[in-house]
């Protein structure tokens, strides 16, 4: 895909509060949609939370007093974001990129595949299953063992997208058992992330993984503060 020069970086090095993040992304996508900012691809940290998507069922919150839950309209279930989890939020105009919501989806799975192999690892689609799935079994793990080391979850505003993408860098994977994440409670499938894997990489590393990888997906970008 040719570059897209009207699409800027931001990196935010403090956690961000969930609500403070929502009411940057509405702002943004509205100033997007009027034509007044470029499109924005925004990495950040929140602090322990649980949010909840369009999807998410009340016995999957099995643990309501451990962190705050978040009601979001992002499509999907529950999910935690956490410190040492490189959250992505993707505010892209879908009208100039061909009005596609599947295929945004799909470019969102690519990129991280491709982010994941950036450090050798093998980063996978599972049908009836959102997210990125890394195959244990295939490194020495039992057989029919899958974690799942990064979550998707998208809204479509007026043809401007937004919510995103969270990656499992080095968070407390132990923050997990508060819920079902993404509605997955199957025998043999968990959470990890790259420092569970072996991978002891630092989040500029993933920063710089992940620029290069949406460059490749999506088109080139210019970052900001």
């Amino acid at each position: 895909m040719a570059a897209m020069p009207n699409l800027e970086w931001q990196i935010s090095d403090a956690p961000v509060s969930y609500e403070e993040a929502v009411a940057e992304m509405e702002a943004r996508v509205a100033a997007i949609r009027a034509g007044a900012a470029p499109e924005l691809v925004w990495l950040l940290e929140h602090p322990p939370l649980y949010t909840a998507g369009t999807s998410a069922r009340r016995e999957d919150l099995l643990d309501p007093g451990r962190f705050p839950v978040h009601r979001t309209g992002r499509g999907g279930q529950f999910t935690y974001h956490g410190p040492g989890q490189r959250v992505a939020y993707v505010m892209l105009d879908l009208a100039a990129r061909g009005r596609d919501v599947r295929a945004h989806v799909r470019g969102l799975e690519d990129w991280l595949i491709r982010t994941l192999a950036g450090f050798n690892v093998a980063g996978e689609r599972r049908p009836g299953r959102v997210g990125i799935w890394v195959d244990r079994a295939a490194s020495g793990g039992p057989p029919g063992t899958e974690d799942k080391i990064a979550a998707i979850g998208v809204r479509i505003r007026r043809w401007v997208s937004y919510h995103g993408v969270a990656l499992n860098v080095d968070p407390d994977l132990d923050h997990f058992a508060g819920i079902v994440p993404c509605g997955v409670n199957q025998p043999g499938l968990g959470v990890t992330s790259l420092v569970a894997l072996g991978i002891p990489v630092s989040m500029a590393e993933v920063d710089a993984a992940l620029m290069a990888a949406f460059a490749e997906v999506f088109g080139d970008a210019s970052q900001v503060a």
